[in-house]
């Protein structure tokens, strides 16, 4: 669970910003998308041998 706490003098469109740069670090928003939809093993498998032959 990613949380911001906003400081005394902070505007709110930085205390939004810092939230969005957490959230983006943490990966929370591709795990979600990832899970939006059912994945068969074989497109999982497809998926990470893209991804190794990519590094």
């Amino acid at each position: 669970m990613t949380e911001v706490r906003v400081g005394k003098d902070e505007t709110l469109d930085s205390a939004l910003r810092r939230f969005k740069r957490q959230v983006k670090r943490s990966g929370i928003l591709t795990d979600a998308k990832r899970h939006e939809h059912y994945e068969k093993p074989s497109q999982k498998r497809r998926r990470r041998a893209a991804r190794r032959k990519r590094f």
